[in-house]
């Protein structure tokens, strides 16, 4: 045992440390079953027992399938209860007619039992052919548990109803009987999945609804077993599809909840947060699961059960573990537990001979050696050290120059300024869910390695008057105008494009007052008018902007650079796998036209392009057209969106562009597309101007040196 970890566990014994989160995987053979994650913070959670299920389901249950786990400690604090439906969807579909009820001391050891609800009670409830969802609550006031749950019978609606378990909870005391009425005005008066929670001496309970806008809704009563009245016919989630299995839970040492549900529509689950049970803000992006689950529920657990849980089924990972050192890519570090290596990304200016990662794991874990350590040759041996386990971890440092942004940016636009001698960056400022950004940043380089932060560059809420949502994929160009220069930055805000003027190129930037685009071009019903792009032809000196999602628009630019000259509009898309994120340049008197093909929450996300030999000249698209994709074996993903830049006096081209957070946002579902992260790599072309496929890399460029 670790030294002081008997002490922490004396002290913490009734303390809660951490969640235990309970959920099944999937309506497929062998996902009907119970698994356990753990988190410290309530937000960030780790599969145990490698994603495998902690118990079988063809132990517990008659069907082979256990679904919607719900787990509750018990009034005595030291004994567990949960319940799930047995139901084995392969085989049965969407009828069934048991749940299960389990009881524990530890959260390891499980009793179990199977309420087959037909054939207990035949006399009322003989035709019923849905028994879904069980959840249980202790009544104070009667020293029972009751256990509630979604029954149908017959041709009926689904109906919540409710009965007390026996003292062993083996089983129901007497049938059940209905604990909520719908509306009389409902559509539909089919409700399930009931969970409820217990605030202020009132009774929340929260289900899904099928009545007027399907979802999450909530009815409130002073009593438990009866009196619950709509609390409103709004939904409660902040989904704009399809939801199901709310869980509720406090968080540890706060006056807030979390309300989590499942988005079986689109595959993944989302996190809300409330201070008073009836707002709810999504924080998606503060959350984080190495795992994909169904329906679960999520229990505050003590130190010294998490720890037995961790020595049960865990490893290092669900330890908090932590490289802090400012030299290490943080979001990148790379964890391989089967294979015991870690990874560390580390900066280009890191000496490899002398670093100290700064390892830091929770209150209850220990790690060595200490201090600075050499990983020039190779890797370096450390061991973790929990509930007396020790794990020995090959640890290996290298340097990685991508991301080149420290943090969540995509759609990267790039320039040289003539005027500064720097290169800059104009992303979209990324990690909020559904694309919800309201500001842009500039970053600012001498090396295209290196990058510092400017700061923000215009706010939306502050600085725009006609939007205030939606910060999108920005572009830019430095014009040299009577002795001084100017630059005009195109931005998409609420699916419009709007131009901001500065005389720096870090800002900060002032709205024109409107729009510049605010609607489709003749012709076209369909896509967004979104991902801007200016050029200017080296050739003639004539200015350009480019747009387009789900189509391609080009015209010629004012002489003011507000406005486009309307009789030169142009419907330019390309083919079919043209998405958005145009970008254009020129080189050796050819005009490239690149593209980004898929959705960016996709992982094949990825970029093609065409040529022309004018501005806004008929495109033709080369064979094999395909210049950046994924890199599977790599862990690169959804590289798309780009940019490109020539450096002064260097016959070199870089293409700029984003891909999924790496290691994580493979592993995210959709919501990796909207946690991207910046990369630059080169590019290179063939004696005859085709650009050839360019190499997605985590190492990145080195330093550039120009030559001013």
């Amino acid at each position: 045992m670790l030294a002081g970890t008997e002490k922490l566990k004396a002290e913490n014994k009734s303390k809660f440390s951490g969640y235990l989160f309970t959920y099944f995987t999937g309506n497929g053979p062998g996902e009907e079953q119970i698994h356990f994650a753990l988190s410290l913070d309530g937000f960030n959670y780790k599969a145990l027992n490698s994603s495998k299920p902690v118990i079988s389901s063809s132990r517990i249950s008659s069907t082979g399938g256990v679904r919607d786990p719900h787990i509750l400690r018990g009034a005595d604090g030291k004994t567990f209860y949960m319940v799930a439906t047995d139901l084995y969807v392969p085989d049965m579909g969407w009828n069934n007619y048991a749940m299960i009820m389990m009881k524990s001391k530890d959260l390891i050891h499980w009793e179990s039992s199977v309420v087959n609800i037909p054939e207990t009670f035949p006399e009322k409830f003989g035709n019923v052919n849905r028994v879904w969802a069980p959840q249980t609550i202790y009544d104070e006031k009667a020293g029972k548990y009751m256990v509630y749950f979604s029954m149908k019978q017959g041709g009926e609606p689904d109906v919540i109803y409710y009965a007390y378990a026996d003292k062993d909870f083996t089983g129901l005391e007497s049938a059940p009987k209905q604990l909520y009425y719908p509306p009389e005005d409902s559509n539909t008066k089919a409700c399930i999945d009931g969970d409820i929670i217990k605030k202020d001496g009132r009774f929340y309970l929260f289900y899904k609804a099928e009545d007027g806008d399907p979802g999450i809704k909530l009815a409130v009563s002073n009593r438990l077993t009866e009196g619950y009245r709509l609390y409103s016919s709004r939904r409660m989630d902040r989904s704009r599809h399809r939801v199901e299995g709310s869980g509720i839970f406090k968080l540890n040492d706060t006056d807030e909840w979390i309300l989590m549900y499942d988005v079986y529509t689109r595959g993944r689950y989302q996190f809300t947060r409330s201070s008073d049970l009836l707002n709810f803000k999504v924080i998606d992006d503060e959350i984080s699961m190495d795992f994909h689950p169904r329906h679960g529920t999520v229990m505050p657990i003590t130190s010294d059960e998490y720890l037995r849980l961790v020595e049960q089924w865990g490893s290092l990972k669900h330890l908090s573990f932590i490289a802090g050192s400012k030299y290490v890519k943080t979001n990148n570090v790379s964890f391989d537990g089967e294979n015991k290596v870690i990874h560390l990304p580390v900066k280009n200016e890191t000496d490899l001979e002398s670093l100290d990662p700064e390892f830091s794991v929770c209150s209850f874990a220990s790690v060595s050696p200490e201090g600075a350590q050499d990983f020039s040759e190779g890797a370096v041996e450390y061991t973790f050290e929990y509930v007396g386990t020790k794990e020995k971890y090959q640890v290996r440092a290298s340097r990685w120059n991508n991301p080149v942004l420290s943090g969540l940016y995509a759609d990267p636009d790039i320039i040289y300024s003539e005027k500064t001698g720097k290169f800059y960056i104009y992303p979209t400022s990324d990690g909020y869910t559904g694309w919800s950004g309201t500001f842009f940043k500039a970053f600012s380089s001498e090396n295209l390695v290196n990058w510092k932060d400017e700061g923000v560059i215009l706010d939306l809420k502050k600085d725009v008057s006609w939007t205030s949502r939606n910060a999108w994929a920005p572009c830019i160009i430095e014009k040299k105008i009577e002795g001084d220069y100017k630059y005009f930055y195109y931005f998409t805000a609420a699916q419009k494009i709007g131009v901001a003027v500065s005389e720096e190129p870090a800002g900060r930037f002032v709205d024109s007052g409107k729009p510049l685009i605010s609607s489709h071009p003749e012709g076209i019903n369909r896509g967004q008018e979104i991902d801007p792009e200016v050029f200017c032809d080296p050739q003639t000196g004539k200015d350009y902007l480019f747009w387009g999602n789900g189509y391609l628009a080009g015209a010629e630019l004012s002489d003011d650079m507000l406005s486009i000259k309307q009789d030169t509009l142009k419907i330019m898309t390309p083919d079919r796998t043209f998405r958005e994120g145009v970008h254009v340049f020129c080189r050796k008197g050819k005009y490239y036209f690149l593209w980004s093909e898929n959705d960016t929450r996709s992982e094949d996300y990825r970029v093609r392009y065409a040529v022309a030999e004018s501005p806004l000249g008929e495109l033709n698209i080369p064979e094999d057209n395909l210049i950046l994709s994924k890199a599977p074996e790599k862990g690169i993903y959804a590289t798309g969106h780009n940019s490109t830049i020539a450096a002064p006096n260097i016959d070199q081209r870089f293409i700029v562009y984003h891909r999924f957070t790496y290691p994580k946002g493979i592993e995210m579902g959709r919501s990796a597309g909207y946690n991207r992260e910046v990369c630059i790599d080169k590019m290179q072309f063939d004696e005859s101007g085709r650009i050839l496929p360019a190499e997605p890399t985590h190492e990145g460029i080195s330093p550039l040196s120009v030559q001013k």
